[in-house]
């Protein structure tokens, strides 16, 4: 096996790791199609489920993420792709990593965790 197994799983989890900083940025799907366009071309391309397209990550904002390595796990379904961000920002609310609500697991109290690298109004228009 060569990859990730698409015969088991037509969508695969993948989480995008920064390659420099280790900071675990987004957690996204790829289908076959995206696979293949990600070994291609060396960016990120993912499968949007909400639009039921292919998503190339950084497509309307900018940012988009240049493979630097890809690692698949031991039942083949599920990628870690360590990536440089190019554009500062992962996430479509414009902060670094997707991951910037943080739970006290005592409380659970949510803080925000990180600063805006950019506006989504602006970005996106919405």
């Amino acid at each position: 096996m060569s990859g990730p197994d698409f015969e088991k799983m037509e969508l695969i989890p993948v989480i995008a790791q920064d390659d420099e900083t280790g900071e675990v940025l987004m957690l996204a799907y790829m289908n076959e199609q995206a696979w293949g366009e990600t070994v291609k071309t060396g960016r990120v391309c993912y499968y949007s489920r909400s639009r039921s397209k292919l998503w190339r990550k950084g497509e309307e904002s900018g940012n988009v993420q240049e493979v630097k390595s890809i690692f698949y796990d031991c039942d083949a379904d599920t990628l870690l792709i360590r990536v440089n961000q190019i554009g500062g920002a992962a996430c479509h609310e414009g902060y670094k990593s997707c991951f910037f609500r943080k739970v006290d697991p005592a409380t659970g109290d949510v803080e925000v965790v990180g600063d805006r690298v950019f506006d989504p109004k602006e970005v996106y228009g919405k």
